[in-house]
């Protein structure tokens, strides 16, 4: 793969999963987990449906989990062929911290476990039934972000790591390996952690589960996952590595905040690879992110219509402090 020496895949860049409800995800997302809202747009190809991304302060890559709210939308079913657990990292002290913030809010958790030696994972749902964990641990040395309603020690600093469930294991291992430039790390309990970089937000968990239903999209399921490539050349020579493995890839796609190409691995998870080097600043103020609807300069000319086609949402931080 030609890359000019730069890591064609340096890790997650982003999550996207569909939801049910714009407000109920905006609260649990920024309100209770403490997640900036660093944009407010449209489903690009179904303007009439918001998309909202959360991350650190800048929304830099690896700390943004995106959702497309389908208004009433029944929920999907996790299994096979889907990414089942979203990880976000938060220090080691932290662990009772957020024991104590999920009792304060009412959402059931399962109690914290020891994973890999030096990981405490507490493990709940969102409002939609996507499953969620907090890694504690003491090897992020990320910043995390809090709007003040949680002490910023405590916040969550980005992304741990994902899990998938893959029925044609030893295909989906190998593209990881040999198409994007992931190594074996850990293995154990039943799984197989990847990496791009040894490092919490480049976790990448491949689970074989022979039980478990095929899954079905809906509301709380993942839509994709996405992987960090550098820029624009180097997601070019990603994107033909992919083709001459076989891989079925899309053109680029301009997405405003990146651009993106799509293929399905061979479990049938829908991969996306985004550049980082564009950003969500790019169209309003670090200080402002989040605060308006942005559109997409094509969908610029129909802005009343979506605005009238969109339920308003507002977060009420007050009524999420400890």
């Amino acid at each position: 793969m030609k890359n000019n020496n730069q890591q064609p895949i340096t890790g997650l860049h982003h999550v996207t999963a569909i939801a049910s409800d714009a407000q109920k995800n905006l609260n649990f997302y920024a309100g209770v987990l403490g997640l900036r809202m660093v944009k407010k747009t449209v489903n690009f190809d179904a303007p009439d449906v918001y998309h909202l991304y959360y991350g650190d302060e800048a929304g830099h890559p690896g700390t943004i989990m995106t959702f497309f709210p389908f208004q009433g939308l029944v929920r999907g079913r996790k299994g096979k062929g889907q990414l089942t657990t979203t990880s976000f990292s938060i220090a080691a002290q932290a662990l009772d911290y957020w024991v104590n913030r999920l009792k304060k809010f009412h959402i059931p958790f399962e109690k914290p476990l020891e994973r890999f030696e030096d990981e405490m994972v507490l493990k709940f749902e969102d409002p939609d039934g996507l499953s969620l964990e907090l890694v504690a641990n003491s090897r992020d040395e990320r910043k995390g972000f809090s709007y003040g309603q949680i002490p910023i020690e405590f916040a969550v600093k980005g992304f741990y790591g994902v899990r998938l469930v893959v029925d044609h294991v030893d295909a989906s291992m190998s593209l990881l390996l040999q198409g994007m430039n992931h190594e074996l790390i850990r293995e154990g309990e039943g799984q197989m952690r990847f990496a791009a970089g040894d490092e919490p937000g480049n976790f990448v968990d491949l689970l074989f589960d022979t039980a478990l239903p095929r899954g079905l999209g809906g509301s709380g399921t993942v839509h994709h996952l996405a992987f960090a490539t550098p820029n624009d050349q180097v997601q070019l020579s990603v994107r033909e590595h992919l083709l001459e493995k076989g891989m079925h890839v899309t053109e680029v796609l301009d997405r405003q905040y990146f651009h993106s190409i799509y293929f399905r691995e061979p479990s049938g998870i829908l991969y996306e690879v985004a550049t980082s080097d564009i950003g969500f600043p790019v169209d309003e103020p670090l200080n402002e992110l989040g605060g308006k609807l942005k559109l997409p300069i094509w969908q610029e000319p129909n802005r009343s219509t979506i605005e009238q086609a969109l339920t308003p949402i507002v977060l009420d931080i007050e009524q999420f402090h400890d």
